[in-house]
């Protein structure tokens, strides 16, 4: 069998020009196809994981969100219960501090009544007292009204400082209550008794007063000096009461 190379030439010719030709215009041109749509295909699949991953974080943000919200609605619920339990607390503990002052008010108005009642007796029984012991006074002897008083009186003046002693009578007589008129003799013991308290000699006006009951009292502009058994009714009543 002989081979004909020069027909052998001639398809090998013909292959090369097809493989060329093949080459140029159906295996570049699929390539390219290809080649793009597998560029299209993995950007599309990059587009899809993006939008999963979009999706996840959005899936993510909600869930987070979600627990945020479950987290701050039981927050918000724990704070209003404590509110709620704190202001139950003040309320019980403002009621409890109420009713102890109301207490505490009440028994100090039932003491403060208590001793008004005992000072309110304590004064009528120093005021009964003294009027007792006024009418039973009353009934002395005459002499026992003033006799002895006017010394009484005078060392009462004596007491007084030097300044005050020497403004009394200087300007006229010295005014004088009794408990009734007095003789003249009375009157001159009861003069020389405030002349010797003052180291000179003055006068007296003598005004009758029976609420004295016994004594005399010396008005004057500086003092006032008493030594009357109304006086000292007074100041035993004024020690009942304030020891009732």
């Amino acid at each position: 069998m002989s081979i004909d190379w020069w027909t052998l030439g001639l398809q090998a010719i013909n292959a090369l020009v097809l493989v060329w030709i093949l080459a140029r215009y159906l295996f570049r041109p699929v390539s390219a196809i290809i080649a793009e749509r597998k560029d299209a295909a993995q950007a599309e699949l990059r587009r899809a994981a993006q939008a999963m991953e979009k999706a996840e974080a959005a899936k993510s943000a909600a869930d987070a969100e979600r627990a945020a919200f479950a987290r701050e609605r039981s927050d918000l619920q724990e704070k209003a219960r404590y509110e709620a339990e704190e202001i139950k607390r003040q309320m019980r503990l403002s009621a409890e501090q109420e009713a102890a002052q109301i207490r505490q008010d009440a028994a100090k108005a039932v003491d403060q009544m208590q001793k008004d009642a005992r000072h309110q007796m304590g004064e009528e029984a120093a005021n009964l007292a003294v009027q007792i012991a006024r009418k039973l006074l009353t009934r002395l002897p005459q002499k026992a009204q003033v006799s002895e008083f006017s010394t009484g009186l005078a060392e009462a003046l004596a007491a007084l400082p030097d300044a005050t002693r020497s403004c009394i009578g200087a300007k006229g007589p010295v005014a004088v209550r009794a408990p009734r008129a007095l003789t003249q003799e009375e009157t001159a013991k009861l003069r020389g008794d405030i002349s010797g308290a003052l180291e000179r000699d003055v006068q007296v006006a003598i005004t009758v007063d029976p609420s004295l009951i016994a004594g005399f009292e010396l008005d004057a502009q500086t003092a006032k000096v008493r030594n009357h058994l109304a006086a000292d009714l007074m100041q035993i009543k004024e020690e009942l009461v304030r020891h009732a």
